[in-house]
């Protein structure tokens, strides 16, 4: 998967428009500066023959230098990388836990106003954009009622000292709980405009699956023999339905950590995302091909712990 990503990635990103060499060094350069530096750069060698100098450096853990900042693309990733996994988390967990219990009431109250409401909900949270969201949530809540600050992950005067590069953990081990609630704040307007797809994907994929479940014979069985209601729904009927769900999650993850490019660029946001789009910016190839690796190698992690997970909850995968 990494492999066939890797030259889809470096193929298509030599494919955008604009020399990364005339970019960097500004339209009053040479045509002598701009070869020494292409020379320099390595992009004077057919294309074939540079994606195999990358691969073989990749495989080392080696993939190059942004010609931007002029660091190390590994370094630069694992520097951003704990930003937008925080954000990433964080909307996913808002997005489970609303989304899953709603999803549970509205199959329970099926057809009921309170099951109709929430899948006009859901069909709105899907269809709206993230940028537009964002942009709006930073209108009402940012600047209109002024109740959560933007933008950043923290205020320019609160420090807090670094150990893992998780804003919420660090403050937590360092016991600085002022910092903690205000990372939480500076969290809550992005993780909601990047969150409500998912959101809405995990409402309507849990009533979906729920009532599916609803209807198999154990679970009739169950009201049959008098099991308490609530036992019925989240013992015998959620945890088989959550099977589909934990797929769709899985899959939503890897989906907001593609969405977190607009998100921490409209709320500059320190992470991957805002580092990618000022990479495709500036044609910074080494850049722009170690942030898709990291994305891809994330992703298919995910999708192995969402497999291990199928085990945890139905037995019968195990054999």
């Amino acid at each position: 998967m990494l492999l066939g990503v890797s030259i889809i990635v470096f193929f298509m990103v030599r494919a955008i428009p604009g020399d990364p060499a005339q970019i960097l060094l500004g339209q009053t350069a040479t045509q002598e500066q701009v070869h020494q530096l292409r020379v320099q750069m390595g992009l004077d060698k057919p294309v074939p023959i540079q994606y195999l100098l990358f691969l073989k450096d990749a495989v080392r853990g080696d993939l190059g230098t942004s010609i931007v900042t002029g660091r190390p693309v590994t370094e630069e990733l694992l520097v951003r990388l704990p930003a937008t996994l925080e954000l990433t988390m964080f909307a996913m967990f808002i997005a489970v836990l609303v989304g899953v219990p709603v999803g549970v009431i509205s199959a329970v109250k099926q057809y009921s106003l309170l099951d109709k409401t929430t899948s006009v909900l859901a069909l709105t949270g899907i269809s709206m954009p993230i940028f537009w969201l964002a942009m709006i949530l930073i209108v009402i809540f940012g600047v209109n009622l002024e109740l959560l600050p933007f933008p950043g992950r923290l205020g320019t005067d609160t420090t807090i000292t670094a150990i893992t590069g998780f804003v919420l953990v660090d403050s937590l081990l360092t016991l600085n709980f002022s910092a903690f609630w205000e990372g939480i704040l500076y969290l809550i307007m992005p993780a909601i405009a990047l969150g409500t797809t998912a959101m809405a994907v995990v409402v309507r994929m849990t009533r979906s699956s729920m009532l599916e479940v609803m209807g198999e014979d154990y679970v009739r069985t169950a009201r049959a023999k008098g099991v308490v209601p609530w036992r019925v729904v989240f013992k015998h009927a959620l945890r088989n339905a959550m099977l589909p769900t934990v797929t769709v999650i899985g899959l939503q993850v890897g989906l907001l950590m593609g969405g977190s490019v607009i998100t921490e660029t409209i709320f500059s946001w320190p992470g991957v995302g805002q580092i990618a789009y000022e990479s495709i910016y500036r044609r910074d190839y080494a850049m722009i091909q170690g942030v898709v690796l990291y994305a891809a190698a994330l992703f298919v992690l995910i999708n192995l712990l969402v497999d291990v997970l199928y085990a945890v909850l139905d037995p019968r995968v195990r054999y």
